[in-house]
């Protein structure tokens, strides 16, 4: 193989690793956190003390500060997919005369992404305050359950306002937290929430298209080739007819690194989209992933109802308003005045 071909294999295992790392990262004892806390443990048992030291350390600065790291990555990751894309995939296809404009819709929605990005990545999430701590404080009502009237962040000092939580990288509570985000550098809270739903949906719209394109080539020129109602030889040295895993070995040797792009799009694509599947849920319940993964300790149930005291605290989501008014809340969040009007 040439060096291309053999980069092409790295950077498909580097973005299913990354593919992986976005769908995992950004919840506590997430199953990367509890992968990463096993491995750690099975290491300090041959690894030296200093050399662990430092190992904890970088885990820690790379995932619990602040830092533009993961954003030049994910910048890096897509250069080189619409690079391939760009240098081959449109080639074949504006010889093959596809329509301009499903080879331009991937551009498209790459401008919208990145559009969604920078406005998720440079919004204030609702960062607490002593300015607007006393407004953001009214907004919610304490469930009893994840968040208790009276609860004071030892860091800020100040009450924390139901639904928020202190972030570490960010360094101060976030009213709504949802999740510290590393691909954007910044967290998801009541403000930006929008924006990032938006950038997750261009994301995984844009992986779909990539992968549709790459895909019709391909079957382009399969159909073109004939080799679907052609024969081979085996090692045996018999005569077969060609099969599915012989066209993939063909595709494979003939366009190496557009078989590896599409296979990585198409992984991106399925996890993505169940990422949106996920986000679309807690969208709809009115739940952040903060409290979803909060209330898996407890029951849970979309409907309030009262606990008698001798019985196990059990979640009830109390901020469910509906499917259209918790939809309309991700994309205009509540602010004082309108709470005092309820």
């Amino acid at each position: 193989m040439d060096f291309l071909t053999l980069f092409s294999i790295y950077l498909c295992f580097v973005l299913a690793a990354v593919a992986m790392l976005c769908f995992c990262s950004g919840r506590k004892e997430s199953f990367l956190a509890r992968s990463v806390s096993g491995a750690s443990q099975v290491l300090s048992l041959v690894m030296p003390a200093p050399l662990q030291r430092v190992t904890r350390g970088a885990l820690h600065k790379l995932f619990h500060t602040r830092s533009c790291l993961f954003v030049v990555l994910h910048v890096g990751l897509q250069a080189a997919v619409y690079g391939e894309y760009t240098w081959e995939v449109c080639g074949y296809c504006w010889e093959l005369q596809f329509p301009l404009l499903l080879l331009l819709l991937p551009y498209l929605l790459l401008a919208g992404n990145v559009g969604c990005f920078l406005l998720c990545s440079r919004a204030d999430p609702g960062l607490i305050t002593q300015a607007n701590h006393a407004a953001l404080v009214t907004i919610y009502a304490y469930d009893g359950v994840l968040f208790q009237r009276g609860t004071v962040c030892p860091t800020c000092g100040m009450e924390k306002p139901a639904r928020s939580k202190h972030c570490g990288s960010c360094g101060g509570c976030v009213h709504r937290f949802d999740h510290h985000c590393v691909w954007v550098n910044n967290c998801i809270g009541a403000f930006n929430a929008k924006y990032f739903f938006l950038y997750l949906l261009t994301l995984t719209a844009m992986a779909a298209a990539l992968a549709g394109v790459t895909a019709a080539l391909l079957v382009r020129v399969v159909l073109l080739s004939g080799l679907m109602h052609g024969t081979y030889v085996d090692e045996r040295g018999q005569e077969r007819a060609v099969e599915i895993l012989f066209l993939v070995q063909h595709l494979f040797l003939t366009f190496p690194r557009i078989v590896f792009m599409l296979g990585f799009v198409t992984l991106l694509t399925l996890i993505l989209g169940g990422y949106c599947c996920f986000s679309l849920y807690l969208a709809l319940t009115n739940q952040t992933s903060n409290e979803w993964y909060k209330s898996r300790r407890y029951g849970c149930s979309h409907h309030p109802t009262a606990q008698p005291q001798q019985r196990p605290l059990v979640y009830k989501n109390i901020y469910s308003k509906g499917v259209w008014m918790n939809i309309k809340e991700i994309f205009k969040p509540l602010t004082a005045l309108e709470r005092k009007k309820k």
